[in-house]
């Protein structure tokens, strides 16, 4: 799949080789894009940029990757994928559920890159348009969603989750359907996973003054979403 003239992704790699081949491999994709290789310029060059995606390297100079997600985070939430260099890493930061939108790891193939680029901007603008429902509204351009008006603290998965629940109230997806739609590399995912991200989903609800009976669990088949 190819980008659009609106497809920017900011590069953050300090290894000049892979950032080039990377760069090469976007463009002919159609993406345009920006190098950025000190983590310290990370924050100013993405608030200069207004990337539509961020390819984000672990090992920096200057600031840890980690960290730099993090404040990524507090302005806004363009997609993140994580490239780092240890496959424990991944593990790690998915038991840390620090809600990154893909982790890739090196070495990897430039086309499985690009390819990863593409289905997360797609999953990202496949968010059904703001709507309100009961006490809960959902916003695809800020991507956050509230109950009544408190803001719900999701990671970009769970937001998917209850975008796709919300968008077809009352149909039933089984898990297998949740995980193609919330996942397109299932290498590192199981359908169990869906249970714990609707379990999390439920809890932040309730937090925030919802229902947790919203999102409904059948015996055997999948989750529906149930909004009056």
């Amino acid at each position: 799949m190819s980008g659009t003239r609106h497809d920017h992704v900011l590069i953050v790699e300090d290894e000049p080789r892979i950032a080039a081949v990377l760069g090469e491999y976007l463009v002919n994709a159609g993406y345009t894009h920006h190098w950025v290789a000190d983590g310290t310029a990370v924050l100013p060059t993405f608030l200069a940029e207004q990337p539509d995606l961020v390819l984000l390297d672990l090992m920096l100079p200057g600031c840890g990757g980690i960290d730099i997600f993090h404040e990524l985070r507090r302005h806004g939430h363009v997609p993140v994928i994580i490239v780092t260099a240890k496959v424990e890493e991944i593990d790690r930061l998915l038991g840390m559920e620090i809600g990154a939108d893909d982790y890739i790891c090196k070495p990897f193939s430039p086309r499985e890159v690009v390819a990863r680029v593409a289905a997360v901007l797609r999953r990202h603008r496949h968010v059904p348009n703001p709507a309100i429902s009961d006490s809960l509204a959902i916003d695809a351009v800020a991507y956050r969603a509230s109950v009544n008006g408190r803001y719900l603290n999701l990671t970009p998965v769970e937001f998917r989750l209850l975008s796709l629940l919300h968008s077809a109230n009352g149909r039933l997806y089984s898990r297998n359907d949740l995980l193609d739609r919330l996942y397109d590399d299932r290498r590192v995912v199981t359908d169990r996973t869906v249970d714990s991200h609707v379990k999390n989903l439920r809890r932040k609800l309730v937090e925030a003054g919802g229902n947790e009976e919203w999102i409904k669990s059948i015996y055997g088949a999948g989750y529906r979403m149930e909004l009056k």
